[in-house]
């Protein structure tokens, strides 16, 4: 029983954390869209819908498929693809608020610079994966 109720609070714990992990998701797709928008309202539609039809990515559904956003926005925009995931990821940095470390000998392409942002974002708001939870509580039995 005690097991079970300790799985039952890593689990509320991560309902905690996964409101965080959804502002990091939120602050993404405004930085995605405000970065679209620049391209002219039309043209942001038009990416929507190229996004969803031609890679089964729907706009809510980009955070969780990083690296699938990435090359879908390589095929879109060819060589210009560079130009907006510049433009995202300026947006991104000032949503985020980061302040980590550019590691030089890292080379980071567009969805490696997204996902170490969220684990940036994820280690500043305290937030920890379900699997660390439940080792955390597993930890703490008497």
């Amino acid at each position: 029983m005690l097991k079970h109720k300790k799985f039952e609070d890593a689990l509320i714990e991560a309902d905690e954390c996964t409101l965080h992990t959804g502002d990091f998701e939120k602050l993404l797709l405004e930085a995605i869209d405000e970065s679209f928008s620049s391209l002219g309202e039309s043209a942001k539609r038009s990416v929507y819908f190229r996004l969803e039809k031609n890679f089964s990515i729907k706009k809510e559904h980009i955070p969780n498929r990083i690296a699938a956003f990435a090359q879908a926005v390589e095929k879109i925009f060819g060589p210009s693809a560079n130009l907006l995931e510049i433009s995202i990821m300026k947006k991104l940095h000032e949503k985020v608020e980061t302040n980590f470390e550019w590691d030089k000998l890292k080379s980071f392409g567009f969805a490696g610079y997204l996902t170490e942002t969220k684990r940036y974002f994820q280690e500043k708001n305290g937030v920890k994966s379900i699997r660390e939870l439940i080792e955390h509580e597993g930890t703490h039995e008497e």
